[in-house]
């Protein structure tokens, strides 16, 4: 019976699992959940979320018994537990709840990997390469250099409130930030103003500037999380697309941001560079901005949707007998 391999890319904004031939073919059956940040989600809810997805891409008979490589990416798996840190960091959490996932479907896989998301989204190249960076931006943003399939450096990843430069919850929370400050006087005039507010739901947008103030400030706070704030971040893109001066603004910054990112990490001209994300991933917003800032480096981004072909990828070379994941 034919050998099977498990992939898993366990993002911010979802999880998604496949199932495929160890040597070669489309995948048999793929599969979604929740959010899969290894960090932000709680462990028993990251659990639930892998099992079903598992449970969906393993259904017919027999698969489980079949599986002989699993290699799962997760965001927030890059971090292990410090000392004296509360916690043993996502590395820990994603590992204890991939095991009882798969124990719960019976597979008893000969290897079972975890891997950060960004090594995963790397590897869903053409080719699957070993080395080079991978740049993400979507909710929150990070760059990383991937040395032999594994995260060698990385620049910010920070989360939101100490870094993420450039990504959607910076855009949207710039395009509220000079929203307000065009409206008190501290900037110039944005559209950025009736956009938020009708956003926000004020629909005409107050006349008092001190009501109007309070609609984006109080919308901001009830947002609560970063996710649903960089919601707003397509309010921006659309008045940049309608010639709004400040909002171009915005979006040329963040694209530089995010090409400082990439160039912290000391780019080798020409090398492969992956970028992933609703911001730069295929016909990303941001794309092409971000090309033109990269032009000095002389690298070309190769966006990917996600990094599941990726996981699915290093899981094959890992099924070979002797290897590990991308050996």
């Amino acid at each position: 019976m034919t050998t099977l391999v498990l992939g898993i890319d366990a993002g911010g904004s979802g999880l998604r699992a496949a199932v495929a031939a160890a040597d070669g073919g489309p995948p048999l059956a793929t599969a979604s959940a929740g959010a899969g940040n290894a960090r932000s989600v709680p462990e028993r809810l990251l659990e639930e979320r892998l099992a079903h997805a598992v449970g969906e891409v393993l259904a017919a008979d027999g698969r489980a018994e079949r599986v002989r490589c699993v290699v799962a990416g997760f965001a927030g798996a890059g971090v292990t537990g410090v000392a004296g840190a509360p916690g043993d960091g996502g590395h820990g959490r994603a590992r204890r709840a991939l095991d009882a996932a798969l124990a719960r479907h019976g597979v008893r896989a000969a290897s079972v990997h975890v891997m950060a998301d960004s090594e995963v989204a790397f590897a869903a190249a053409p080719g699957t390469p070993p080395d080079g960076l991978v740049l993400v931006a979507g909710t929150g943003a990070a760059a990383v250099r991937i040395r032999g399939h594994r995260r060698a450096a990385a620049a910010d990843g920070c989360g939101w409130l100490t870094g993420d430069d450039g990504s959607g919850f910076w855009i949207a929370r710039e395009g509220l930030r000079r929203a307000l400050r065009g409206l008190d006087g501290r900037g110039p005039a944005t559209t950025l103003l009736p956009r938020l507010a009708a956003a926000f739901g004020a629909t005409p947008a107050p006349a008092d500037p001190y009501a109007l103030r309070y609609v984006l400030i109080d919308g901001a706070r009830a947002a609560s999380e970063p996710a649903r704030l960089a919601r707003l971040c397509p309010v921006v893109f659309d008045a940049a697309a309608d010639g709004d001066p400040v909002a171009e603004g915005i979006l040329d910054e963040a694209a530089g941001l995010l090409a400082d990112s990439a160039a912290a990490l000391r780019p080798r001209r020409g090398e492969p560079l992956v970028t992933v994300g609703g911001l730069i991933g295929p016909a990303g917003p941001l794309l092409p901005r971000l090309t033109t800032r990269l032009s000095p480096w002389s690298l070309t981004p190769h966006p990917v949707a996600n990094g599941l072909p990726g996981a699915v990828a290093l899981a094959r070379a890992g099924a070979k007998p002797g290897a590990g994941p991308g050996t």
